[in-house]
């Protein structure tokens, strides 16, 4: 996949193109991308045009915003779809101007090359937010592309959107949330090298940091799996055991463990923190019968169910009797699922 992330690009073969944020990748955008991905069949190749920032952190003049899809994330995700283009369109004062025609005239049809364009029917773009799917293709016509919209897909009777999977998030709900994303919540981060309280109690973890901006659920502990890919080097053993979750038809190179997960503080631990300092926010993990040395590995962390809130501990003996707890709940959450 070939990543624009310029306002000044040309794609010299035809496309076919999807327009749209994209946060979190769920079940309504992957109905629209499979839309998408058929037009290979056609002999275009596909891209997407999305926006960085997102138009939510562009006009939320500083406000902090948090998202379901980091940026890594999202490429990701398109890569192993199939995207041939990727176009993370710089979002600022001059591109946001540009008039809605303009935009069509000028992005899509000159330097995309798009010769069909699929959206939903509440995409919006250009100044003021006024071009939208009836101008696409009102100007259909006159560019040579052909539109296809893609209603809204329903759960249950709830429309899938990002707005209702954060809400999901924000309250822990995260089995309701995988049903809406088409499979868990997840956080993908580099493993780094933590306090190594978790040896000294006999519970060995992994730390993740989270991206900036990347909307976490309510501190915890999580029912989890860890995904690691390109694994099978030398510094990562055979699993061993029921800590690996076989996957038939897994892509090559991804291993799964099964894990129990505390997002938050650490608020009992309080070595290394100067007084009013904030600690800051980890995703720490405990996976089942792993013993390997990934530290530098980027991992993704799948958030599977809630388990109870983090709190604070009188004592790391009390936090150990806890997290002994948590992991024997854990084996039989995950002998479950």
């Amino acid at each position: 996949m070939k990543i624009i992330n310029s306002a000044e690009f040309h794609i010299a073969e035809p496309t076919a193109a999807a327009i749209g944020k994209f946060d979190g990748i769920h079940l309504g955008h992957q109905k629209l991308l499979r839309v998408l991905l058929q037009a290979k069949e056609l002999g275009l190749a596909a891209a997407v045009f999305t926006f960085v920032p997102s138009p939510a952190v562009f006009f939320g003049r500083g406000r902090t915003v948090h998202e379901l899809s980091t940026r890594e994330e999202k490429r990701r995700c398109f890569a192993a779809l199939g995207v041939d283009y990727l176009i993370e369109f710089p979002l600022n004062a001059g591109t946001a101007a540009t008039e809605p025609e303009e935009y069509i005239r000028r992005y899509l049809v000159e330097q995309m090359n798009v010769r069909y364009l699929v959206a939903g029917n509440d995409i919006s773009f250009g100044a003021g937010g006024r071009g939208n799917f009836a101008l696409l293709d009102r100007l259909s016509d006159r560019y040579s592309y052909l539109t296809q919209q893609v209603d809204k897909l329903r759960i249950e009777g709830v429309a899938v959107s990002s707005t209702y999977i954060r809400e999901l998030i924000q309250e822990g709900r995260m089995e309701e949330a995988a049903k809406f994303l088409g499979g868990p919540y997840s956080v993908l981060g580099e493993i780094v090298r933590g306090n190594q309280i978790g040896r000294t109690i006999g519970i060995p973890t992994l730390n993740q940091v989270p991206e900036e901006g990347k909307l976490l659920p309510p501190f915890g502990v999580y029912y989890s799996e860890v995904v690691f890919r390109d694994a099978g080097t030398e510094n990562e053993p055979e699993p061993a055991g029921a800590g690996m979750r076989p996957e038939d038809g897994a892509p090559a190179g991804e291993r799964r463990y099964y894990g129990m997960t505390n997002i938050g503080i650490k608020p009992t631990i309080r070595e290394g923190k100067r007084p009013g300092e904030r600690p800051p926010v980890t995703v720490e993990t405990y996976l089942y019968d792993f013993d390997g040395d990934v530290y530098g590995r980027t991992a993704e962390c799948r958030l599977l169910g809630f388990r109870r809130p983090e709190r604070h501990f009188a004592s790391l003996e009390a936090l150990r009797e806890t997290m002994d707890a948590d992991i024997e709940a854990g084996e039989k959450f995950h002998a479950g699922h």
